[in-house]
């Protein structure tokens, strides 16, 4: 680590302890009994959840089987709320009441009357913030937006004892959530879900207008702080995007119910985020997966992009957000031509710079290793480094430092700590064929090395050639090893031919691909896809290998088999 890392991180470490002084970190905490004499009266409207529900889920939570983020708890009598959580994980679903949507499903007396009391029995254990899950500033959005969508079920044939509680309950949501952005309490992406919940509050609930007008103009400072003119969220997650969008859609749909003016900037971020998804969008209706994006909700996407402007032009150049695509036929070729995001929000960013993926049709053939799901932390780690992209790496190193685990850095908490700093992209588009020419910086610093990447689509969408080439900075190159990866989809088979200097691609529908590099050796081994719906799968990626003194410049053509005589004449050695 060189001085100016060491002196960067030590500002970012001061900023997070909180020994920097920031405006604005004086406002109190309301008390009780201002609550009760600010609660508003009533609620007006109830926002739509656009999230999948399963009304046989109503079933099972009132048999007491709660089944949250990946673990069944079985409840045995006792209330949700005093059980032992098994991680930390399901006890933030617990609190953030997603589940209500399942119980409003079902459409019963019973399950009207089970919401309300599981709510009640909530409120009752949390009157006031505590250091609890169920008072991190993310879930406390979730139960605010929870409660407004499902308020319907929840007050249905409610005693006016118990809807004033509520609307308590929900002031103190709003005044807690008023705090932490007022102190500075909250950032990144959590800063502007808080903004979404303090706006929905004051679109739905019978507010003050100077409350109404302040969390409009709080959202629209955040969305255009944080959604890049591209459509793409400043974290460069798609995953994110999917997100806000199913919170954003009913915001705006609640706005033009209360015939309220919504801020211009909640209303462009819509439009532009909807072509953001399509252009990180494979065939098979997977988003690609690059950082921190893992498993596609594909029924979410869908409902998403109904809401999609007809209008709207497709996206293929996404320069803000970092993303290139090009689409030739029916092969897509999505490329990641982006710099890490600012440290609060690349808690979640991975080192694959220069990374790309490919697929024909509904096939993915080539892909990154995607995020593992929030249970598998120790999987993390490794799903970030830059070996786990279709990429070139160095010496076994990412092209972006994280944060370490223990001493100074544990504060920054996952955080990038340096990385590319300039990554270039040209593009080109020829009758036959497209360019895209790029380079990134990660590498300079440590081995004073600058990676540059061509990949070249032909119009047929039936060859890629690339180049991946190492330049230096120094004077006297080092002897560096490098390894250029190609992670494959679990679904195709790989087979070594031409004596281990090709690789043959079996899709599912029996077409083949071949990949070769300038007769330089491939080899087959082991890897991981983190984004299958049903789990993690085993895997395979084909590597080269090679080192800086050797020619650092390395050709290879990914092609389809055309002819039924070149598929018969190109077949799998024998092991």
């Amino acid at each position: 680590m060189n001085v100016g890392e060491k002196l960067h991180i030590g500002r970012r470490v001061a900023r997070r302890a909180g020994l920097f002084t920031r405006r604005g970190a004086t406002a109190p905490f309301a008390t009780l009994a201002t609550l009760r004499a600010k609660a508003p009266e009533r609620l007006l409207i109830a926002p739509q959840d656009l999230r999948t529900t399963d009304a046989t889920i109503a079933g099972e939570i009132y048999s007491g089987y709660f089944a949250l983020a990946g673990k069944v708890v079985n409840l045995r009598g006792l209330s949700p709320f005093e059980a032992v959580a098994p991680s930390q994980n399901w006890a933030r679903a617990l609190a953030s009441f997603g589940w209500l949507r399942h119980l409003r499903a079902a459409d019963t007396a019973l399950a009207r009357a089970n919401a309300r009391a599981l709510v009640s029995d909530f409120l009752a254990r949390n009157e006031k913030p505590d250091r609890s899950p169920a008072w991190e500033t993310g879930v406390a959005v979730r139960r605010t937006l929870s409660f407004l969508s499902q308020s319907p079920i929840i007050l249905e044939n409610a005693d006016r004892a118990f809807y004033r509680r509520f609307m308590r309950a929900l002031m103190r949501l709003q005044y807690f959530l008023e705090r932490q952005i007022a102190a500075h309490l909250v950032s990144g992406e959590d800063r502007l879900l808080a903004a979404i919940g303090l706006a929905e509050l004051g679109i739905c609930a019978q507010v003050s207008v100077n409350f109404q007008r302040r969390s409009t103009h709080l959202l629209a400072t955040e969305l255009a702080r944080q959604i890049y003119p591209d459509g793409g969220h400043i974290s460069r997650n798609a995953d994110t995007l999917i997100r806000l969008l199913l919170d954003l859609l009913p915001l705006r749909q609640a706005y033009a119910a209360r015939a309220v003016p919504p801020p211009p900037e909640l209303l462009n971020a819509i439009d532009r985020m909807v072509p953001m998804l399509r252009l990180l969008r494979h065939g098979d209706g997977a988003l690609a997966l690059f950082n921190g994006m893992g498993v596609t909700p594909v029924d979410v996407i869908a409902t998403v992009l109904a809401y999609e402007d007809p209008r709207a032009k497709p996206l293929f150049n996404a320069p803000y957000s970092g993303y290139q695509r090009v689409e030739a036929a029916d092969s897509i070729l999505i490329v990641d031509t982006g710099r890490p995001p600012p440290p609060e929000f690349s808690t979640r960013a991975h080192a694959g710079a220069l990374s790309f993926e490919f697929s024909i049709g509904q096939q993915r053939l080539i892909v990154n290793c995607g995020a593992p799901n929030d249970e598998l932390s120790a999987a993390r780690s490794a799903a970030r480094t830059t070996a786990a992209h279709s990429t070139l790496v160095v010496d076994d190193t990412s092209s972006c430092r994280f944060a370490a685990a223990e001493g100074t850095e544990k504060w920054l908490r996952d955080e990038i700590i340096s990385g590319p700093r300039n990554v270039t992209v040209e593009r080109q588009t020829q009758p036959d064929t497209t360019s895209l020419k790029t380079s990134h910086d990660g590498y300079r610093t440590r081995f004073g090395l600058i990676h540059e990447r061509r990949l070249t689509l032909s119009a047929d969408g039936m060859r890629l050639d690339g180049e991946d080439r190492l330049r230096s900075v120094l004077k006297k190159p080092k002897a560096t090893p490098f390894a250029i990866r190609f992670h494959v989809h679990p679904s195709v088979e790989p087979y070594s031919a031409v004596e281990g200097r090709a690789v043959l691609l079996d899709l599912p529908d029996g077409t083949r691909w071949m990949f070769s590099a300038e007769d330089m050796p491939i080899a087959i081994e082991e890897s991981i896809f983190f984004a299958a719906p049903d789990g993690s799968h085993a895997t395979r990626q084909l590597v080269i290998y090679s080192n800086v003194e050797q020619p650092a410049s390395v050709a290879w053509t990914l092609r389809a088999i055309m002819t039924q005589e070149e598929y018969e004449d190109t077949q799998p050695e024998e092991a």
